[in-house]
């Protein structure tokens, strides 16, 4: 499977990324508020990360790292989607986790760390970007932010785990339910833009196999789908479907946002 079947670009470009600071957005309270992380750290400690923070596009398609290379930069997804993927070396791709406005990607707290995995920005949006260096300062200053970031770590890996036990024993269909509540999640509406050959891709199954559950999910009446575009109609019931995979790791995020109350 080759970069442009995944729809990955190496050489798309952040047009805000790269903007002089002449022309570099102004970062706004208000603006970090979209990403749950940001929004749930005191404000003081979040108005000291503005100087470092920059608002960039992230365009589907676009390869935020791949596998073993330095993870140089942290991304704050707002209306963005990301996947992290493992990609084998003939091309086969399983997603292992997905991260949006509630999450981070790229963490690193050792200088010239690696990355475990490939990210790709699934669902073009915007996000917060930051230097890997400049988190791990604002880190080792303890407070909210190392346990902040601690707490997501446990839920991500909550995530991963659900993943992999739903992988080795979840049906085609409860898989993608699971898959579809995941960006359902991280997204605005109840609309998702994306094709059968995709879905495949990132749950590691034949396309026929998803065309196939798609079918009996519109059939029982969960969801509409034409051709790239799936209309989620009944959400309790996909998540009734999906049962376990996605409750535990759902449960895990709810209590998140919680806990992060006392940082």
């Amino acid at each position: 499977m080759n970069n442009t079947q995944l729809g990955i670009s190496d050489k798309t470009t952040m047009p805000l990324a790269g903007a002089r600071e002449a022309t570099r957005p102004v970062i706004s309270y208000s603006g970090t508020q979209q990403n749950e992380l940001l929004a749930a750290l005191p404000r003081d400690v979040l108005e000291s990360l503005f100087e470092h923070l920059e608002l960039v596009q992230m365009p589907f398609g676009k390869e935020l790292f791949e596998y073993g290379s330095k993870l140089e930069n942290v991304y704050f997804p707002t209306t963005a989607i990301v996947s992290l993927l493992y990609v084998m070396e003939d091309g086969a791709t399983t997603e292992i986790a997905v991260v949006g406005h509630e999450g981070v990607v790229g963490v690193s707290m050792f200088p010239g760390e690696r990355a475990m995995c490939t990210a790709v920005v699934q669902s073009a949006g915007y996000g917060y970007r930051l230097k890997a260096q400049a988190l791990r300062d604002a880190f080792n200053q303890g407070g909210a932010l190392p346990q902040l970031l601690m707490r997501y770590n446990t839920a991500l890996f909550a995530q991963m785990a659900q993943n992999a036990v739903g992988g080795r024993h979840s049906s085609i269909e409860q898989k993608l339910c699971r898959w579809l509540l995941d960006r359902l999640d991280r997204s605005p509406t109840n609309e998702l833009k994306v094709t059968q050959e995709m879905i495949s891709i990132m749950l590691g199954v034949r396309r026929e196999s998803i065309t196939a559950a798609a079918g009996k999910l519109q059939d029982d009446g969960l969801i509409t789908y034409r051709r790239g575009n799936i209309t989620v109609l009944d959400r309790a019931g996909l998540e009734r479907y999906a049962g376990e995979c996605y409750k535990v790791a759902k449960t895990e995020y709810d209590r998140l946002l919680v806990d992060v109350a006392g940082c």
